[in-house]
């Protein structure tokens, strides 16, 4: 995120839409938690297997951006959460858990996002 000085005069509209752009990524961040908690928790009823390939898949990508987006704030725990479920869940290699191991899991990670929405975790400077 950053804003040219040179197209903005003021330093104060400067910071003004870094402040709405960092509003705007955590939006998106809260919408990514959203709906992969509600696809995690859907996987709790019984679906057809493609859902759940298909939950894999979209978990997989949605759990590496948080990842990275955690990372570039200098969460490095949660960067490390992240992509430890990213690869739990990457549908590449299948972790065989048994189903009732699975519902555990999608809703403990599920409920975790929604959880992270509310509860920002403090940044680690070195």
């Amino acid at each position: 995120m950053f804003c040219l000085g040179i197209l903005h005069k003021r330093t104060s509209n400067c910071s003004k839409i870094v402040y709405r752009q960092k509003i705007f990524l955590m939006k998106i961040e809260s919408v990514i938690k959203v709906i992969l908690a509600a696809l995690l928790l859907l996987c709790m009823f019984n679906m057809p297997y493609g859902y759940y390939q298909f939950v894999r898949f979209l978990a997989m990508i949605g759990l590496a951006i948080l990842a990275y987006k955690s990372y570039e704030r200098q969460e490095k725990v949660m960067a490390i959460v992240y992509v430890g479920f990213a690869i739990l869940f990457q549908p590449l290699i299948k972790i065989s858990l048994g189903s009732e191991i699975w519902n555990i899991v999608d809703a403990i990670v599920g409920l975790g996002l929604i959880v992270t929405i509310f509860i920002k975790p403090k940044t680690e400077k070195n």
